[in-house]
């Protein structure tokens, strides 16, 4: 055989083989903050991952795009926009023995359509020198009228608020919740404004002693350093809800019905529940990881850990539209 023979035997050889996809992704999530996780990804695989950064109108484009869309994944945060993404028909269930062993039940859809990858927790920020150890216990307290004018929290119709309102109902009902709702708007310190952070800011500049926040919030004050003197003025709390646990809320992914790379597309799925995803995904952005025993970072496991409420995020979901209107009936942020 000559040598000519041998290189076009092997050109044609090499051209037989399959090319590796790439997977492609929406994300309403700021790339910075998941391109690590996904660097290990390709490391691991060779799988080139894509990411496209849709912070509005998601839906509209996949809707738009039909079977024609490039994405093959989506990726958001908070049950009720995951919720909606599935409602709107533009992804598929995703059968799994990895995913449906790495993530609970109440933390994934009943039909697969979606699953949490990172939680937080919606906590208070209590400042340390005015707010004792003790004095917070459950959701149900903040109502207390012991709370007047103490309280801080960004907008009630905020999805971190909504959500936590949706929680209260799955547990109390829509009239309960309505009571609660306005027992904390009476307990405000001042109109609702800004970020979770910001209210931090309040707690260290002495307008209110306790505020509503995520978790997560922390490690970006931590990092940040005109902000790092507001997260040393407080603690973290966990208050339960009174039969229940911390209410929790989720980053998901979810495959898109139209996927063009399904198999690349799992493969990075059940990467992303794996240990090592898991830690990696949870200490760049100060989240919790599903993965029972994966690692927490330093920080994290600082402040301490909690029981996950278990009502099914799914029903929380389902009860935004009463906690939006409730919100607005008891006018929150007027």
């Amino acid at each position: 055989m000559t040598l000519r023979t041998i290189l076009l035997a092997t050109a044609a050889s090499a051209c037989a083989l399959p090319a590796v996809a790439d997977v492609n992704i929406y994300t309403t999530r700021q790339p910075e903050l998941i391109q690590p996780v996904m660097d290990a990804f390709t490391a691991q695989t060779g799988i080139a991952v894509n990411l496209a950064f849709v912070n509005d109108a998601l839906i509209e484009r996949l809707k738009a795009e039909g079977a024609r869309s490039p994405a093959d994944l989506v990726m958001t945060v908070d049950i009720a926009n995951l919720q909606r993404v599935v409602d709107s028909g533009t992804v598929q269930p995703v059968e799994s023995d990895v995913l449906t062993a790495a993530v609970p039940a109440n933390l994934r859809a009943a039909d697969n359509s979606w699953f949490a990858l990172t939680t937080r927790a919606r906590i208070v920020y209590a400042s340390k020198d005015r707010v004792a150890e003790g004095d917070i216990t459950t959701y149900e307290d903040l109502a207390d009228p012991k709370w007047q004018g103490r309280i801080c929290t960004r907008s009630g119709l905020h999805d971190y608020n909504l959500a936590l309102l949706s929680a209260y109902i799955a547990h109390h009902g829509e009239e309960e919740a309505k009571v609660w709702a306005q027992g904390l708007k009476d307990n405000l310190a001042k109109k609702p404004e800004g970020n979770d952070r910001a209210q931090v800011k309040s707690i260290w500049a002495g307008e209110c002693d306790i505020s509503l926040g995520n978790t997560y919030y922390m490690g970006q004050m931590v990092a940040d350093p005109e902000q790092s003197e507001w997260a040393e003025s407080v603690s973290i709390r966990f208050p339960t809800f009174e039969e229940g646990g911390t209410h929790v809320n989720i980053s998901g992914i979810a495959m898109t019905k139209s996927a063009p790379n399904k198999e690349e597309a799992l493969q990075l799925m059940e990467f992303l529940v794996s240990p090592e995803a898991q830690g990696i995904y949870a200490e760049v952005n100060n989240e919790y990881p599903v993965l029972d025993g994966a690692p927490l970072s330093d920080l994290v496991a600082s402040w301490g850990t909690y029981d996950v409420d278990n009502i099914d995020l799914t029903e929380v979901a389902g009860h935004r539209a009463a906690a939006l209107r409730i919100m607005e009936e008891v006018n929150y942020d007027g």
